[in-house]
């Protein structure tokens, strides 16, 4: 009997031990969504990546919120690049409890998913850069990137300035990230005092291109700017040699990949593009992180990891910093969030929710890769 009533005793202690730890841990769901198939999933793979690493990462540090030590999960959804799968994704990812949002990726699948997470006071992180995104009075909105009023503006006063294009055309895809590049671009072009001769359209899901540029080869551009992804500009290019134009071709972030130049193949030597912040390499923490990404991935970053990265890192911090994991408590800690980046070494938000520390790195693809050719803040 004795023996019984001990074993019993070690089992309660046991047991209420357990209980007792159980109540000191905690799980905190996070959600991220982009185009995880399709057309567009290498991209979203690679955001995807820096936000799984920034978990593992912040997870290592033994966080606490609400006085619990803390594991992050992510909780994410594949939204197809498309507008309308990606509301059925944001309310579903609302349902599950996510405590905060990191995506999505295309700005015409943020910008509608982004009032869904704002009417639930979810934050939401995004790398999507069209300039409405964080214009829409949402207090819920940041972004992980520069958007496109800091990029095009950039860009276009450089190609004027700089590269000394005289006749410039445009052409974009009519999506919400390429329209507003678009804009910005023309926009800071005539400020600079460029010369727009043409503006064109296409479709995100377009590939023949020879009727656009027929129209513009007779107005003799000697720079024309892509607003969309690389598997518009890769063939636009490529089409344009073949019907032997010599303008100088640019585009923005989504066409510096490996991907265009496989496809546009000899074409795309000399074409220039634009991206966010500072070549890795550069960046404060891109040593480190390109080790930690390799060493868990098996592959090295390409371009958004280290932007998701930092995106996660803050929304992660700010509920340390508020000690809560409730929306409403750690939004304002959020807002007014500073840290040390992989990107930056002053991570910051403006009362948009725009990112405060602003350069564009300039590209050239020459033999084959993406050279850095100059780097601008985008207050200069």
């Amino acid at each position: 009997m004795r023996h019984l009533t001990s074993k019993w005793l070690c089992m309660t202690i046991a047991l209420c031990a357990s209980a007792v730890a159980n109540a000191q841990t905690q799980t905190v769901k996070i959600g991220f969504s982009g185009p995880m198939t399709g057309a567009q999933a290498m991209y979203g793979k690679d955001y995807q990546s820096g936000v799984l690493l920034a978990i593992d990462d912040f997870n290592a540090t033994h966080p606490k919120v609400d006085g619990k030590v803390t594991t992050f999960v992510l909780d994410s959804a594949d939204d197809q690049a498309d507008p309308k799968t990606g509301t059925i994704v944001a309310q579903r990812l609302v349902d599950d409890g996510i405590k905060g949002m990191l995506g999505h990726f295309n700005s015409g699948v943020t910008i509608p998913a982004s009032a869904i997470y704002s009417r639930a006071g979810i934050p939401q992180v995004s790398v999507a850069t069209a300039p409405a995104y964080t214009r829409q009075g949402f207090k819920t909105t940041f972004r992980m990137m520069t958007s496109d009023t800091q990029q095009g503006g950039v860009v276009g006063r450089y190609v004027v300035e700089k590269m000394h294009a005289k006749r410039i055309a445009i052409v974009d895809d009519r999506t919400a990230y390429g329209q507003g590049l678009a804009e910005e671009f023309e926009k800071s072009v005539k400020a600079a005092g460029g010369n727009i001769i043409d503006h064109q359209y296409t479709t995100d899901k377009a590939t023949d291109f020879k009727s656009i540029l027929t129209v513009l080869k007779s107005k003799n551009p000697d720079f024309i700017y892509y607003a969309g992804a690389d598997s518009q500009s890769a063939p636009m290019l490529k089409q344009a040699r073949s019907l032997a134009m010599s303008a100088l071709f640019a585009s923005g972030e989504m066409s510096k990949t490996e991907n265009f130049i496989r496809v546009a193949g000899a074409a795309a030597d000399g074409a220039i593009v634009s991206l966010a912040g500072l070549p890795l390499e550069r960046m404060p923490g891109g040593s480190g992180f390109t080790r930690r990404y390799e060493a868990k991935f098996g592959e090295k970053p390409t371009t958004y990891a280290p932007y998701s990265y930092d995106g996660a890192m803050a929304l992660m911090k700010s509920m340390v910093d508020a000690n809560s994991s409730d929306p409403s408590t750690y939004l304002p800690k959020l807002a007014r969030i500073g840290m040390k980046g992989v990107t930056t070494d002053h991570f910051s938000y403006d009362q948009y929710g725009d990112l405060r520390d602003a350069v564009v790195t300039v590209y050239k693809c020459e033999h084959g890769a993406w050279v850095p050719l100059d780097v601008i803040s985008s207050s200069s």
